[in-house]
């Protein structure tokens, strides 16, 4: 091969790794599986003519490597911030499929999972709150609750998701915003049945505190303990452990006073 032609291969295979870095990071951001960002990942290598390729995630970071003539091409990326929008991993799956298909190039990949990356078309925060408080009252139902209770939790789980909200735009630590939203929730619902709007308070605050359990991060985590991500899996079962101990934390401390 003459340098040019060496320099435009080297090019196509840094691009396909870019486009492929970037489909994991999307999906590992918006809450998927370790097991299935490292699929699609290889997939995508796969279909653009990568022969052999490697991937190894983590909930912190990405590692992927492809096997070529030349020497072995690595990168690493590192993932700071995770959140669920699933919607966003339905459009990476989507635009892996479309690649499998045929029907777009490395370029127009890429491209696409940059808007897809880019693309903050998430739910209004007030329209999230009202969901949580909607939530927040068919959950005290379904552990029995009576219908007294039914609007002091939806308001109360709306507030303390509204809490969760503010107070990690103002403190970046983690589970300190969990715990601060279980306190509010604890207060407002020992404040309700102390002036009579409320009759049960452990289904008030069990119906309230729901919106704030990790169940996304609880599946995921033992997902990956049976795809034999063992990292990954135990990673996530301590971050949802310790989020799930964060409200009780913050429960308990209401209780303790009361």
């Amino acid at each position: 091969m003459e340098i040019e032609d060496v320099e435009q291969y080297l090019e196509e295979q840094y691009d396909i790794m870019d486009v492929c870095l970037l489909a994991g990071k999307i999906m590992l951001e918006s809450g998927a599986e370790t097991y299935r960002v490292e699929d699609t990942m290889m997939r995508i290598a796969k279909n653009f003519g990568i022969k052999e390729s490697h991937s190894y995630v983590t909930p912190t970071g990405i590692m992927f490597s492809i096997e070529t003539e030349e020497p072995t091409k690595t990168k690493l990326i590192r993932i700071s911030d995770r959140t669920t929008d699933l919607k966003k991993v339905m459009l990476v799956n989507s635009t892996s499929r479309r690649i499998a298909n045929g029907e777009l190039d490395v370029p127009q990949a890429y491209r696409i999972l940059k808007r897809i990356y880019k693309d903050d078309e998430t739910y209004a925060l007030a329209t999230r709150i009202a969901a949580a408080a909607i939530s927040s009252g068919c959950f005290l139902m379904m552990f029995q609750g009576s219908w007294a209770d039914f609007i002091p939790a939806m308001i109360i789980g709306g507030l303390g998701f509204a809490s969760v909200v503010y107070v990690h735009d103002l403190v970046l630590i983690k589970f300190f915003s969990e715990f601060m939203a279980a306190l509010v929730i604890g207060l407002l619902a020992a404040g309700a049945v102390m002036t009579g709007l409320g009759q049960e308070l452990d289904k008030i605050i069990i119906g309230s505190v729901m919106p704030l359990v990790p169940g996304l991060l609880i599946t995921n985590a033992v997902r990956d303990l049976i795809a034999g991500h063992f990292i990954s899996g135990l990673s996530k079962g301590a971050e949802a452990f310790l989020t799930a101990f964060a409200i009780g934390s913050g429960i308990a401390v209401v209780v303790t006073l009361l």
